[in-house]
């Protein structure tokens, strides 16, 4: 699978050594992996040693946690790996989960080197896309940066990834049954542009999710390849598009509007695609109860009955209510009225709140 502005996409077991090999036809010759300590031993550590069999020199700036505990996508993250890029490197590859690829493909926007995207996680759709998602300020921003040249995931190393973050994936990809529905219907009523290919892509990715839900759950091979290859695809979509449309809506909106009250609060951070999951149903729930005041039912006949996305999502062990990710009332409340202007989208959350309904 190779799409025009990335130029390998590998899904093996030899991954790693056909990234070497990749890097040597390219004379990369001085590599920088980013990583944190985790993702390094679950895969850099492994990618180091093909690396350096093809004579090719590798340092590895791993971003250090928060007070936390937490590796996150902000000023001070990016700051450390800016510092560790030189005049003499290469190539950046990214080994870890969305985290990672967002600091890195930041890092290689601004600097002009190229960069190779290394999952070590079925968790996340944007390895393959160019937004990368910051925290700038205590506020979570979208910044357009660049896609990796090329992608190389080790099965293996994917269906040993946290039970946690394989659900998260999964939850991300659940996720488009209401985004694409938002993108439907801001078609519809606000003239938004629209891609037929693009949601195509995206719907039918979604489909092979649900379809194999039991292998994904556990972690079977072909599962987990399922899931990689649907979070890679649901990327390419987006990249295809030029914007996030095809892959977020509503939810994620509620899921950024929780993640900068959780860092202004100073508390842990929640996975991505957990917050996303459990937005969903909510998000889902709400149109499907709004329907009959919307100004038109584009959009709303995608989305599955609340609790049918409610069973799939139990079945990866995802979580499925705001209160499962310790969030109260309160924000849950705040969020419905206010997520919809984090972004300038017009989804029917925004919809329902600027009609009062």
């Amino acid at each position: 699978m190779t799409y025009s502005a990335i130029e390998k996409i590998i899904i093996e077991r030899d991954a790693f050594k056909q990234c070497a090999n990749y890097a040597a036809d390219k004379k990369w010759e001085n590599i920088l992996i980013v990583a944190d300590e985790k993702t390094q031993k679950a895969a850099g550590d492994s990618l180091t040693e093909q690396l350096h069999a093809k004579s090719l020199a590798v340092r590895t700036c791993l971003i250090e946690p928060d007070q936390n505990g937490d590796v996150k996508a902000d000023e001070v993250s990016i700051m450390q790996a800016l510092i560790d890029i030189n005049k003499e490197t290469d190539v950046l590859i990214a080994v870890g989960s969305g985290t990672i690829h967002d600091i890195t493909r930041f890092c290689s926007d601004k600097t002009g080197i190229p960069f190779v995207s290394i999952p070590t996680a079925p968790s996340v759709d944007g390895f393959t896309s160019v937004g990368a998602p910051l925290i700038v300020r205590g506020m979570k921003k979208t910044f357009k940066a660049v896609s990796p040249h090329a992608l190389f995931a080790d099965i293996s190393v994917l269906m040993n990834a946290p039970d946690e973050m394989i659900a998260a994936g999964f939850g991300d990809m659940l996720a488009k049954f209401t985004s694409l529905a938002d993108w439907k219907f801001g078609h519809a009523t606000a003239g938004e542009p629209y891609s037929e290919e693009a949601a195509a892509i995206t719907e039918r990715v979604l489909n092979q999710c649900v379809e194999n839900v039991d292998q994904i759950s556990g972690k079977e091979e072909e599962g987990i390849r399922i899931l990689m290859d649907a979070l890679i695809e649901s990327g390419i979509a987006m990249l295809m598009f030029g914007q996030s449309h095809p892959a977020s809506g509503g939810e994620h909106h509620l899921s950024h509007y929780w993640e900068m009250n959780f860092i202004r609060e100073g508390r842990p951070q929640v996975l991505h695609g957990a917050k996303v999951a459990a937005a969903t149903v909510l998000i889902a729930r709400t149109y499907k109860e709004k329907a009959t005041q919307l100004p038109t039912q584009a959009g709303i006949e995608f989305i599955p009955d609340p609790a049918e996305i409610t069973r799939l999502l139990k079945k990866v062990g995802a979580p499925i209510a705001p209160a499962d990710l310790g969030i109260g009332s309160e924000l849950v409340e705040a969020s419905l009225r206010e997520a919809h202007t984090l972004r300038d989208r017009y989804t029917m959350l925004r919809y329902i709140n600027e009609q009062g309904i």
